[in-house]
């Protein structure tokens, strides 16, 4: 791995996992000068309520979901908005000026270069970067206010020789995440002073855009649309990449040897005198990123996403909202597993809402999708069990017993419009027409992977839920019912999934086997309740040792099996017939871990440790500090997909937890 970063050693880094490090993100200069090197790199930070800034390490934008100040606008849609796509920052000494920007240009031409000029940039607390320019030395830190629609930024100049003037170029974009801007007559040019800055709005139904300073400046309205912008990562998956951008002029002001200037841009006016001790107060609260556990304890709270009283967890950034299988799964990870035992019980509140509206069929103005999925209310029972281990199983029959018992019931009685109680005791869904489950890639239409009828994790979690809620639940007549259930359910599954080669088959459809070495097997040899013994679980997890174990999760399939695709690369169409057929999948690992451990018990300590580093190597690329959504399926294993994937960084989490209660 290039760059200057330094890894604590392995072993005793997981033996005490809050040891800290000098200088666990940073990169120096030899890196940062290097494109090649950077441009793969982002940065990600969010507000916690929705809104977010995206770039590479070097401010040089290489998707259209890139910018500085990304926010959703519920007034105009669903979807997030690029409002201020970069600042550009000129320093000016004796006439000369130097711009800090860095964009891309038709014909693979960058344009001005300002990364020629940085010395070293980390982000253990926040993203900062360190410039050189002649005997001026300047920093540059950036954060985003918690639960505010603005971004800050700080300038310190460390050191000059000479009277030296800051100079700032806001590039406007006012657009969809999904589309572009072009330039045109309709965007208005008009602006008014406000304090210490301007505001202005380019199109009617959009907010205003506060730009302002902590110091007095003078802005120059110089309005210029700069002309054939390119976005390389949407090149690279088949989209169109080209836009203009609007500058409406630029602020200029001094800057003294040691002074301080905080820049902020939002949606609502600010008091400027305070805007240092904003800045200030901000950063106190972040935590520090020393280390790989505490890399995704930050991560997890950046999926976080409160919106008019309810509680979300973003599925991933830049382009997820809050898709329910996502944030059931995530939820443990994200919350218990780093003692945020509060944060689980408000996201669940919400969840509890969308599970209820759902069930009873009514009006839902929750933004929870995609729960009408048949394995949706079944994760919803796995997440709930977490709580139960570990908190405790009182709380959770007191805070959960009667939705547990809701879920139950609406399934049982068949309710659900695709899952369907068959007298052996399994689930029966139908996922010709339409895919069904988290292998969830459609072509043309259709599901590339077509599961249906009896699908294998469907099933492990059918009979785990209906164990675990008897348990929970105590004597009483639905107790009764669900263990009938079990006892035929049990049997069935040993009969329909589990082959003579010791795995288990994929789903099943009448006389339809799907025979392919898929990852969905591993769930029951996870969960606390499984109808297989030690000796079917160790053959199931051996053999995705053997075919799908991979240094960044578990491969969506083996490439022993038919249709393996491995490199999730190419236009949309392309990426979709690999999306499931060979990638390999971190959130998978966790259930894999965990099914490892209950096999191996000590003696897996150091094998899970071993792959946990392949994981943390992530932390100094593709987006600093997650984990991406999904890598190749074969070597170099390269990150792809989504930058910051929520289920992935609440498994190794997770993982992590499991980990640490065992004496080593």
């Amino acid at each position: 791995m290039s760059g200057s970063y330094i890894n604590v050693p392995k072993l005793k880094f997981f033996n005490n996992l809050n040891i800290t490090t000098m200088s666990y993100l940073r990169f120096d200069k030899t890196l940062m000068t290097n494109l090649e090197e950077t441009l793969p790199r982002e940065v990600l930070r969010t507000n916690r309520s929705g809104a977010y800034h995206c770039t590479t390490i070097v401010d040089c934008n290489t998707r259209k979901y890139h910018g500085l100040l990304v926010v959703p606008i519920p007034e105009l849609d669903d979807e997030n908005h690029v409002l201020l796509s970069s600042l550009d920052a000129t320093v000016i000494q004796h006439g000369a000026e130097f711009n800090l920007g860095l964009h891309k240009y038709q014909g693979d031409n960058f344009s001005p270069r300002g990364h020629k000029y940085i010395r070293e940039y980390e982000c253990e607390k926040v993203p900062t970067t360190l410039y050189r320019v002649g005997g001026v030395i300047l920093k540059k830190e950036t954060l985003f206010e918690h639960y505010e629609n603005r971004i800050l930024i700080r300038y310190t100049l460390v050191d000059a020789h000479s009277a030296t003037t800051l100079r700032f170029r806001p590039f406007l974009a006012f657009r969809s995440v999904r589309q572009y801007t072009h330039e045109n007559p309709t965007a208005s040019r008009e602006y008014s002073a406000v304090d210490n800055g301007i505001k202005t709005c380019m199109y009617a139904g959009y907010p205003d855009l506060f730009m302002q300073f902590s110091k007095k400046n003078n802005f120059v309205f110089q309005p210029d649309w700069y002309r054939g912008m390119e976005y390389p990562k949407e090149q690279e998956r088949g989209y169109d990449f080209n836009e203009d951008l609007y500058v409406p002029g630029y602020f200029e002001m001094e800057i003294k040897k040691g002074e301080s200037i905080v820049f902020a841009a939002g949606t609502q006016e600010v008091k400027t005198k305070g805007l240092q001790k904003t800045f200030e107060e901000e950063m106190d609260e972040r935590t520090p990123r020393d280390n790989f556990k505490h890399c995704l304890i930050n991560a997890a709270h950046q999926f976080t996403n409160r919106s008019e009283g309810e509680a979300y967890i973003l599925a991933g950034y830049p382009w997820f909202k809050c898709r329910a299988r996502d944030m059931f799964i995530s939820l443990p990870g994200l919350t218990l597993a780093i003692d945020e035992k509060a944060k689980f019980e408000e996201m669940m509140t919400t969840a509890s809402k969308a599970i209820r509206n759902f069930i009873n069929d009514e009006p839902d103005n929750l933004k929870v999708y995609e729960m009408e999925h048949p394995d949706v209310l079944l994760w919803a029972v796995w997440c709930i069990q977490q709580y139960a281990k570990m908190i405790s199983k009182e709380e959770c029959r007191e805070k959960y017993g009667a939705i547990l018992a809701e879920i139950m019931e609406y399934l049982r009685f068949e309710n659900h419009p695709n899952l369907f109680l068959h007298g052996n005791g399994l689930l029966y869904t139908n996922g010709h027409d339409r895919a069904v489950t988290w292998m969830n890639s459609t072509a043309n239409g259709r599901p590339v992977t077509p599961r249906t009828g009896y699908v294998v994790e469907i099933n492990a979690l059918w009979y785990n839920a209906l164990c675990f809620v008897a348990d929970i639940l105590g004597e009483c007549e639905l107790t009764v019912a669900l263990k009938d259930i079990a006892d035929k359910a049990g049997v069935s599954f040993i009969d329909t999934f589990l082959n003579e080669h010791g795995y288990l088959l994929d789903y099943v459809d009448g006389h339809m086997m799907d025979w392919s070495v898929r990852p969905n097997m591993i769930f029951a040899a996870a969960f606390d309740y499984s109808p297989l013994n030690t000796r079917q679980k160790k053959g199931i997890v051996d053999i995705c040792s053997k075919e799908l174990l991979t240094p960044k999760g578990l491969r969506s399939l083996s490439p022993k099996s038919g249709g393996y695709n491995p490199n999730y690369v190419g236009p949309q169409h392309q990426r979709d017939y690999a999306y499931h057929q060979g990638t390999a999948w971190p959130w998978l690992a966790g259930f894999y871990f965990e099914a490892y451990l209950k096999i191996y018990k000590m003696s897996a300590l150091g094998f899970i440790e071993r792959h946990l580093i392949g994981f943390e190597d992530e932390m100094t690329s593709h987006c600093i500090g997650s984990i991406p959504e999904l890598f190749d399926g074969n070597p170099p294993f390269k990150g792809r997909g989504a930058v910051s994937f929520a289920m992935n960084v609440a498994e190794i989490l997770r993982t992590l937890n499991l980990l640490s209660k065992y004496n080593y």
